[in-house]
């Protein structure tokens, strides 16, 4: 079966691109001594996270404790969770992983950490947590080097817990501004402590600088293994590399300057990043996706030539991929258009 021959809207995803992705990636990472972390949240199936770890990977990171659990689950036994757990519910379920020798998490306040200690009270194994900085992006995380020894000075203070480390999700090329603050909160913390195990930092669009920040040791990405317009518009990628397209079929033609596509926001997703458009279309670049419905999605031909007729299938790069995935129940993989097989995206849905 050609890719031309499945019902539409589909996701699919192109295994020579995504071999090809992993390969250039885990290539950066192994040339700078720095552990490689993939982040599965892009694509949340264990086929692509086994592949990742084949290459070198020295583990996985997830957001979420459903998706670690999936992954577990599967036979993955170094997981690092990025998120604050707070309830007592998600950390009993943590603790079963932690138990396992499975998980890692992080901590950006006292209150889950006093969290994490109540939830792993009287544990043979402790939890290895890492503090949360934030190195300018402006999310989760410590907003100093001095605020990173408090919370290390806690966790390791502890019972249940042990301190695993630094993590940060960076500003993307601001690679000076976050070597200043991981260095300087590891150096505190190594002469009150005596060691900072982990210094883990990530993000796609500053993977190719990563050498700027030389503290670190390990590097977390998720994107990279399927790309998508928002990264070619930042200059981490070329088209060519985008490996996760959606085939849509043109449903509509309503006049001469607009087409209507089968696939809407809960397909494409509605993430425009700033960008114009809602995903390029590689048979008609010129061509724009200007608004979405649900299940629709309106195109502008306004210097699209040819223009596509009714009946026709197109492929659209969306804007960001990672959505994409949770869009959708299954994917299709092929090479060259050639349909190898359809793979459920396991950890769907998994937000909680």
């Amino acid at each position: 079966m050609r890719i031309e021959d499945i019902e539409t809207p589909a996701v699919l995803i192109d295994l020579d691109l995504v071999e090809a992705n992993i390969a250039r990636a885990q290539t950066i990472l192994d040339q700078l001594g720095k552990g490689f972390r993939p982040h599965i949240k892009t694509h949340k199936i264990p086929y692509l996270a086994r592949l990742q770890m084949k290459a070198g990977a020295i583990g996985i990171a997830c957001q979420k404790i459903s998706e670690a659990e999936v992954f577990a689950a599967d036979g993955f036994d170094d997981i690092l969770l990025c998120f604050n757990l707070l309830s007592p519910a998600k950390i009993a379920r943590a603790r079963v992983l932690a138990e396992a020798g499975i998980l890692s998490t992080v901590a950006d306040n006292a209150e889950t950490i006093a969290a994490l200690a109540k939830g792993m009270a009287g544990s043979a194994v402790p939890l290895r947590v890492l503090v949360e900085c934030d190195t300018g992006m402006g999310r989760c995380g410590v907003q100093s080097p001095q605020q990173a020894l408090e919370l290390a000075r806690l966790v390791a203070g502890s019972a249940g817990l042990v301190f695993g480390g630094l993590m940060t999700y960076p500003k993307p090329d601001a690679e000076t501004q976050v070597e200043a603050f991981l260095s300087a909160a590891r150096d505190l913390i190594v002469a009150e402590l005596g060691s900072c195990p982990v210094i883990s930092s990530g993000g796609t669009p500053s993977m190719a600088q990563a050498a700027l920040a030389p503290s670190i040791t390990e590097y977390r990405a998720g994107t990279y293994i399927y790309n998508d317009r928002s990264l070619v518009e930042r200059g981490a990628c070329q088209i060519t590399d985008c490996a996760l397209t959606v085939l849509a079929t043109v449903v509509s033609r309503p006049t001469p300057d607009r087409a209507v596509l089968d696939a809407g926001s809960k397909t494409l997703s509605s993430d425009l990043f700033g960008l114009q458009g809602y995903g390029m279309i590689l048979e008609h670049p010129e061509a724009s996706i200007t608004a979405l419905s649900e299940e629709h999605g309106n195109v502008t031909l306004h210097g699209a030539s040819p223009r596509p007729k009714v009946g026709d299938k197109v492929r659209v790069v969306p804007n960001h991929s990672c959505v994409v995935s949770n869009l959708t129940d299954r994917v299709v993989f092929h090479r060259s258009g050639e349909v190898l097989r359809h793979e459920d995206v396991a950890a769907r849905g998994c937000v909680v």
